[in-house]
């Protein structure tokens, strides 16, 4: 069956209607360019803005350094060593997109990629390097050359949270609102995005975690709010990773596309009573070796790359072997690693807790859901179908990952395109202020003496999702997961209290809905998602999923790819530079 286009019944409650509150009482701040998040995308963007003379306010969910990219223990990929070059790097990129990757934008990321390095180095940024003083460069799966930085062996993405954190407090043009979680866009007349409504979880005036609102007033609004990991059981990304920018994107009509590719990391610790640790793609690339419970090493039947293989194809490999051995989980065998507690310290103290030495015995691990390669829809300036709302970062999609995210790609996006939105935002800011419409706070009577179990209805969706929208989907698991979304949608609608984390399992609840709805769509396997009924990558299928709610549907559609897979050409032109220098 071709692609079409499908109308699905779905009205989305926004948690605005709560609002306990006349909207005329809250105060509000107003500044140039407001940006919500403050991972890597958030606050590259904000600084750069910043530098361009704009006044920015940086809403951050938690502590301003609590954030996915602080627990992103992989690195960070750029072309900067010798034999390589950045249209190696993009060609490596559009290879693992499978089709969906756009060439323009992948050129223009990669290219940029070793002036974005330089930049972090000169504002303090720790890589690791060799003994001589060059840059220390890892391999990873899809990467055909060394091209992957580190700091502190699997700390990378805190040693980049830190150096940004820290221009970002001594920048003179940025506000930051810590503890300050983002409710719903707000638009004006004209229906152009001008703010949006947040909640502080005020630790004084009110008492400790009473919600108190706030409107926030922009000529620009920037959502770098991450992914959505914890609509699944398991998952590498921390609490506060529950969809936000994309449930509110959604909500305000704005378009989103391919949410069915979420990719699952292949290795996380699974030991009772352990947090989901990750553990970095950096030591399969060091010679840690995957085995089932025999003993016996088994990639080589999936892939000829063997634990270097592509994400997805390890993910499927190991969830495979789980299910054909009726096991929980695989074992990461570091035993030909050489000094592996020295150069995974963090995986050597976290194992050492639970009275394993992870050297001499293999440690038990299962695939996590760990990045949303689909978002919201967005261009190479961050351009989102709304005017006033632009995305950037892991809740953006902005066809650079296509179908397969690359490991180590999404800091380097994040560092890059965050810097380009930032500047793109403060070039188009010498707009009239327009002031936003009161939003509607008539919510639906709440049925008497019912209450709702917030986190009975977490741990249902979280387990939903990973059984039947997990690493392996079939119709009908996808079409029981959409009508059981539905029915909890309307609970929330009646019950859904006006606190965090009320609005969190409403945005968790109705991004999970329309991944479901997207990954239906798609009646192939191509990258991250796969089918079981349809195990077959098709062409007619090499097409984007458009997704955009309209008052009381969403409507899905077939968006065809405007470019040619340019994976050819690219690699010409890197062959050719390399001799030509």
């Amino acid at each position: 069956m071709e692609p079409g286009t499908e109308v699905h019944n779905l009205p989305l409650h926004s948690p605005i209607q709560g609002l306990p509150v006349p909207p005329r009482s809250l105060p509000v701040f107003r500044s140039d360019v407001l940006v919500v998040g403050s991972g890597i995308a958030g606050l590259r963007a904000a600084i750069a803005a910043g530098d361009l003379g704009a006044h920015v306010v940086v809403l951050s969910k938690g502590a301003l350094d609590d954030t996915n990219t602080r627990y992103a223990q992989g690195g960070i990929a750029a072309a900067m060593g010798p034999g390589d070059c950045p249209e190696f790097h993009a060609g490596d990129t559009l290879n693992l997109g499978c089709g969906l990757s756009d060439p323009a934008i992948v050129e223009a990321l990669t290219s940029e990629a070793p002036q974005a390095i330089r930049w972090l180095l000169r504002e303090g940024t720790r890589f690791d390097r060799q003994p001589d003083g060059a840059l220390a460069m890892g391999r990873e799966g899809g990467h055909r050359e060394p091209r992957v930085l580190h700091s502190h062996g699997t700390a990378t993405g805190l040693e980049i949270q830190r150096v940004l954190c820290n221009v970002a407090r001594n920048h003179p043009r940025l506000d930051i609102h810590p503890f300050m979680m983002a409710v719903d866009l707000v638009k004006d007349a004209e229906g152009r995005v001008c703010g949006l409504l947040a909640i502080h979880q005020d630790q004084g005036r009110r008492g400790p975690g009473v919600p108190e609102p706030v409107f926030f007033e922009a000529q620009n609004v920037i959502f770098a709010t991450g992914g959505g990991g914890q609509i699944y059981r398991e998952t590498t990304n921390p609490q506060q990773a529950t969809g936000d920018g994309l449930a509110m994107a959604l909500r305000a009509g704005t378009e989103l596309q391919d949410l069915e590719f979420v990719q699952f990391h292949p290795t996380i610790l699974y030991l009772a009573g352990a947090a989901r640790f990750l553990i970095s793609e950096v030591t399969r690339g060091a010679g840690a070796v995957l085995r089932d419970r025999s003993g016996r090493a088994f990639m080589a039947d999936y892939h000829p790359d063997r634990e270097l293989a592509p994400r997805d194809v390890v993910s499927r490999a190991i969830f495979d072997r789980m299910i054909k051995a009726g096991d929980t989980h695989v074992y990461l065998d570091f035993s030909g690693v050489p000094d592996a507690p020295s150069r995974f310290p963090a995986l050597a103290k976290i194992t050492r807790e639970f009275g394993i030495d992870f050297s001499q015995h293999p440690i038990p691990v299962r695939p996590a859901v760990h990045y949303f390669v689909g978002g919201i829809t967005a261009d190479l300036e961050g351009r989102t179908s709304i005017e006033g709302l632009w995305a950037t970062g892991e809740c953006a999609s902005i066809r650079f990952h296509g179908a397969n995210r690359m490991g180590s790609n999404s800091l380097l996006e994040g560092l890059v395109h965050g810097r380009r939105v930032g500047e793109a935002v403060a070039s188009s800011n010498a707009l009239p202020w327009r002031r936003f419409l009161l939003p509607r706070t008539d919510r639906p009577q709440e049925s008497a003496g019912a209450e709702l179990q917030i986190n009975d209805m977490v741990y249902s969706l979280k387990s939903l999702m990973w059984r039947q929208v997990g690493i392996v989907r079939d119709l009908t698991g996808l079409q029981d997961a959409s009508g059981r979304l539905q029915e909890w949608e309307g609970y929330l609608a009646r019950l859904g209290p006006f606190s965090q984390a009320g609005v969190e399992v409403v945005n968790m609840v109705q991004v999970a809905h329309v991944l479901t709805l997207a990954a239906t769509f798609r009646q192939e396997s191509r990258g991250t998602h796969s089918r079981t009924d349809y195990p077959e990558t098709l062409d007619p299928w090499r097409v984007h999923s458009s997704i955009r709610n309209c008052t009381g549907t969403v409507e899905i559609k077939a968006q065809p790819v405007s470019y040619e897979a340019a994976s050819a050409q690219t690699e010409s032109a890197a062959v050719t530079k390399l001799k030509s220098s």
